[in-house]
């Protein structure tokens, strides 16, 4: 088959939206498919590993607030008329969009694709939609020319369903299980002697929840001498983080930065704690996932997000969100309980394998195949916006 993976994402930057993409092009041409991804991009290179995957360039992104982070999208209508007379030119078999109500690239391609069209949904919001409701009208266009509905999760189903009614099939993102599993070096900042907990996220994102990881810290730091909180990811602490460190003497605290793929492994398995102090606004546990791939047992927020990837008592402990003395407490049983630590370790590598990326991309293709054998619906007329 030809494919279209279709990013609204700029792959000048690497996104998770991004990173699923550029993985899933790769397995499907694995797979003997050809595949191409159609994306804004404002640098000569993309910022993911596409591997020997076409890519596609349609202009430049400008940063936009959404669901506590930021998306970095196109609005040019400079590209619209490219994007129509590409795909009616190319006569692709199957044409995949990422979001496919995100204005504008990828919202063109919903509207005006000849070919059996899919769209992915991935995001997740407890609140609503403001964008989805402005754009609803416009937006219900899009949405009623797509032939199959994919959601990353039963929160990303909920979500998508709650503004656009229709039939929706989830298929989970995927994860490279072995990297994050085979032996990776130990970073030397994690030490033999401690008890090594870990934070892994934007530390500049108030949904990432650092503040409360922080503060069931200062509540245990005390009793146990050992304990140590390693926090990597890039950005700079927000303001109550910072207030949090300065009232309760947290000048122990290790932030690492940013840190690379090839390194990233390491501290998971290295690890005795994983922490996901995360409020919500997280449509799938991208970190979770990671984290029992390494076998390391989790202490998280109970979102709906995490609680669609985990069970309270089989790979982590579950806590109710910005609640710091719960996290302590979750914490605590895990300091002084290193059988169960064990246990949720190999109920998290028992988890994670229907996440293989083997696995997520057979269901793609599956679902391919299934929707192909319907009609496709008719593209729009061509109206410009």
């Amino acid at each position: 088959m030809r494919i279209a993976q279709v990013s609204p994402y700029d792959f000048a930057h690497s996104g998770g939206v991004q990173r699923h993409i550029s993985t899933l092009s790769r397995e499907l041409q694995a797979r003997g498919h050809k595949v191409s991804i159609l994306a804004p991009c404002t640098r000569d290179e993309p910022a993911v590993d596409i591997g020997d995957v076409e890519l596609r360039t349609f202009g430049r992104s400008v940063p936009v607030p959404t669901a506590g982070s930021i998306a970095r999208i196109s609005f040019s209508v400079w590209h619209e008329w490219r994007l129509k007379t590409m795909l009616e030119n190319e006569k692709f078999d199957i044409v995949h969009i990422h979001e496919p109500l995100m204005p504008m690239f990828a919202l063109t391609a919903s509207r005006f694709s000849p070919s059996t069209t899919i769209g992915t949904f991935h995001a997740y919001n407890e609140g609503k939609g403001r964008g989805y409701i402005i754009w609803k009208k416009i937006l219900n266009r899009g949405a009623i020319r797509l032939n199959g509905r994919i959601a990353v999760s039963e929160p990303a189903k909920q979500f998508a369903n709650r503004y656009f009614k229709g039939d929706y099939t989830v298929i989970p993102n995927g994860l490279d299980v072995d990297r994050f599993s085979k032996p990776a070096p130990k970073p030397s900042i994690l030490k033999d002697d401690a008890m090594n907990m870990l934070f892994v996220g934007r530390v500049n994102e108030p949904r990432k929840g650092l503040r409360y990881a922080l503060g069931a810290y200062s509540l245990l730091k005390w009793q146990y001498p050992k304990l140590r909180l390693i926090v990597a990811g890039a950005g700079v602490p927000d303001r109550e983080s910072y207030r949090i460190m300065g009232e309760r003497s947290l000048d122990d605290v290790m932030f690492v930065g940013p840190v690379s793929d090839e390194e990233l492994p390491g501290y998971y398995q290295n690890a005795d704690i994983f922490l996901a102090p995360n409020t919500g606004k997280e449509s799938f546990g991208f970190v979770i996932i990671e984290a029992m791939s390494a076998s390391t047992p989790i202490v998280a927020s109970d979102i709906p997000g995490f609680a669609s990837v985990m069970t309270d008592g089989k790979e982590g402990l579950m806590v109710p969100p910005k609640a710091e003395a719960a996290m302590a407490e979750a914490i605590k049983r895990l300091i002084e309980n290193p059988g169960l630590r064990a246990q949720l370790g190999i109920g998290g590598r028992a988890t994670v394998n229907q996440y293989r990326w083997a696995h997520v991309a057979d269901s793609v293709l599956n679902y391919y195949n299934e929707v192909r054998e319907k009609q496709p619906v008719p593209p729009a007329k061509y109206q410009g916006w």
